[in-house]
């Protein structure tokens, strides 16, 4: 049995459907049971828990060998670095004694050791914290997700543009939820001396134009990326809702990327979903 948290995400979600595609038993853990119905018409089973319940939370680990980790995260109009480092002290703990052989967990290109950078900081965090315990631990990071871009979907039908936090022609590694639940997948079934980290991309890398154009090619219109400008982040993020500490993590995190400070050492995995199939499934 396989456990999968945030299992009813973008990311969570195609893990548990490649592992249910390769006939294994799925455990999604979600603290919602109706997000879940689709994976449990699948054949997944649907657990409903709190990362933030420990003894819940290890109770359901309990139920399997396996687990794929992935950090909730917290809403942005919270604080959102303090909620979700204890997010991962919460699954921490609940690791401790669960009787688990190995883990999978998400992370993101360009995790580094420091504070208030968003997930580069967070995620980096979560990885040490794997590798100071005792179960085996393999950990992907994850380039820039597609799936950020979907929720312009909308706004790129009704008007032609599709605001972006980087400059128009900057080309940056990007994936597909469906690329990252095959790789995690792969390395949840694979032996327990598969450890440490591995890089995920698509199959090429984009910029911001070419999500325009992919958008243009399906809608049919023309469609002009609006750059946010970069002395802009805070406030925009703030518009959008966010808190202050939320605004100020979030654009420390989308500097970082714009300065290159993101990108891999290592060579990555490449998936295989290009950008202009996976805008075309957003819009279909």
């Amino acid at each position: 049995m396989y456990i999968i948290l945030g299992g009813t995400g973008q990311v969570g979600s195609a893990t548990a459907r490649a592992l249910l595609d390769e006939g294994e038993a799925v455990t999604i853990v979600t603290r919602d049971e109706s997000h879940g119905k689709d994976l449990y018409d699948a054949g997944a089973k649907i657990v409903v828990a709190d990362v933030r319940n420990v003894e819940a939370l290890k109770g359901v680990f309990r139920l399997g060998k396996r687990a794929f980790l992935l950090n909730p995260p917290a809403p942005p109009s919270s604080a959102t670095d303090k909620e979700e480092r204890a997010n991962v002290a919460a699954i921490m703990s609940a690791l401790d004694g669960s009787g688990l052989e190995k883990v999978v967990a998400a992370s993101t290109y360009g995790a580094f050791d420091g504070e208030c950078c968003g997930d580069l900081t967070i995620l980096h965090a979560f990885e040490l914290a794997l590798k100071r315990q005792t179960i085996p631990a393999a950990i992907n990071r994850a380039g820039y997700y597609m799936s950020n871009w979907a929720g312009m979907a909308e706004l790129v039908q009704q008007n032609g543009a599709l605001p972006s936090f980087f400059p128009a022609a900057l080309t940056i590694p990007m994936v597909a939820p469906a690329d990252l639940g095959i790789a995690a997948a792969r390395r949840l079934m694979s032996g327990t001396d598969d450890v440490g980290i591995e890089h995920i991309e698509g199959p090429e890398r984009y910029t911001a134009n070419d999500v325009a154009a992919a958008f243009a090619d399906m809608i049919g219109r023309k469609v002009e990326v609006q750059e946010v400008p970069r002395d802009a982040l805070e406030n925009t993020f703030r518009e959008f809702g966010f808190s202050e500490e939320a605004a100020a993590s979030y654009a420390c995190m989308t500097r970082r990327l714009i300065d290159g400070k993101t990108m891999p050492l290592d060579e990555p995995t490449f998936g295989s979903t290009s950008l202009k199939s996976y805008i075309a499934s957003v819009l279909s």
